[in-house]
């Protein structure tokens, strides 16, 4: 396991694409000052030992030394022993709507984005506490099992897009079930499952399914996205807008939040309903409720002693940097002969 100590030092990299261009204009100004002064037959012999590949050759050598000495700067630091610690936290799933009805820009920028945001968030306000993720449209995935690991939560979380769910719909009765799967801790008093979706195509027994997954112990809470007004759903290729979803009239459908549906998931449960349309909201009211539950005791593995790596890519960005130096811009006299870059040409 790795870690890096300082990301920021990746914004340097930035400075390879400047080098890059001031190369190929300072190439590109000699070659053009060079016909001024002779053709191209007479600067072959006026020096025969000038090498293009060379030079480029160098500016590779430069950039893999630079590149290694700011990885340098980053320092990864790898982990060297796995132990066994305990914490305190609860279990939090997540159960997002990737349906495509998810996809309408009726708030800014889409329903489904702004689902992410609340997880994310959420999720940045989490302590110890162990988090999990769900997908579902017209069945229910998991994403994530449940873990510790809250960064991993949020890279896995950005994937999350309808073409991840086979078939369409919300099956919300789906991801309950199997979100009652995902607690493995049986000394966890406290599990919560947040359910983030605009409340369309529910099924009629999902109340039933919510009070029965209540009864066994998971506080239900939902967060709904998107308007009452509601909007059409875009049809993008390539990131392009082409059309909106029809229905077989043709007629172009409009989507709608569909508030009284979560309302009455969360009451079945005993939990609440929150308005998704603003982040801060749903946010800072589960970081509250999470916050006051009683924390149970788990053990979990995790890697320690992580040991500065920046040794070795200092040393190979100055073995690159030295080969730079010592690598001139005319023709190797064997390679010459050779002319394996046909640089007689």
């Amino acid at each position: 396991m790795y870690k890096l100590e300082e990301p920021i030092y990746f914004y340097f990299f930035a400075i390879i694409p400047v080098i890059v261009v001031v190369f190929l204009l300072v190439l590109w100004w000699k070659k053009r000052t060079q016909k001024k002064f002779a053709n191209a037959t007479l600067l072959v012999k006026i020096a025969p030992d000038t090498s293009t590949f060379k030079s480029i050759l160098k500016l590779v050598f430069f950039i893999l030394g630079l590149s290694f000495l700011i990885l340098s700067l980053v320092n990864p630091k790898m982990g060297t022993k796995l132990k066994t610690v305990k914490r305190e936290g609860v279990d939090v799933v997540f159960a997002l709507d990737v349906s495509r009805s998810m996809l309408a820009e009726d708030i800014a920028p889409n329903r489904l984005e702004k689902a992410k945001q609340i997880i994310s968030k959420t999720i940045d306000k989490l302590g110890s506490d162990r988090v999990g993720i769900i997908i579902y449209a017209g069945n229910a995935y998991p994403l994530l099992p449940i873990t510790t690991d809250h960064a991993a939560a949020k890279m896995f979380l950005q994937n999350a897009d309808p073409d991840m769910v086979s078939s369409q719909g919300t099956a919300i009765n789906e991801a309950l079930t199997l979100a009652n799967t995902y607690y493995d801790n049986d000394e966890q008093t406290n599990r919560f499952l947040i359910i983030i979706s605009d409340g369309e195509d529910h099924q009629e027994e999902t109340k039933q399914v919510a009070q029965n997954i209540a009864n066994e112990g998971v506080k239900v809470y939902t967060v709904g996205v998107g308007t009452e007004k509601g909007g059409p759903i875009p049809i993008k290729l390539n990131g392009a807008l082409i059309g909106y979803k029809k229905d077989r009239m043709g007629e172009t459908v409009i989507t709608k939040r569909k508030p009284d549906v979560l309302q009455g998931i969360a009451d079945a449960s005993n939990g609440k309903y929150f308005d998704g349309n603003k982040t801060e909201n749903p946010v800072e009211a589960i970081e509250k409720i999470i916050g006051n539950a009683q924390k149970s005791e788990f053990e979990t593995k995790q890697f320690s002693d992580y040991k500065d790596q920046f040794q070795w890519f200092v040393a190979i960005g100055l073995l690159f940097l030295i080969l730079d130096m010592f690598l001139f811009d005319k023709k190797t006299k064997w390679l010459k002969k050779v002319d394996l870059f046909n640089e007689e040409s």
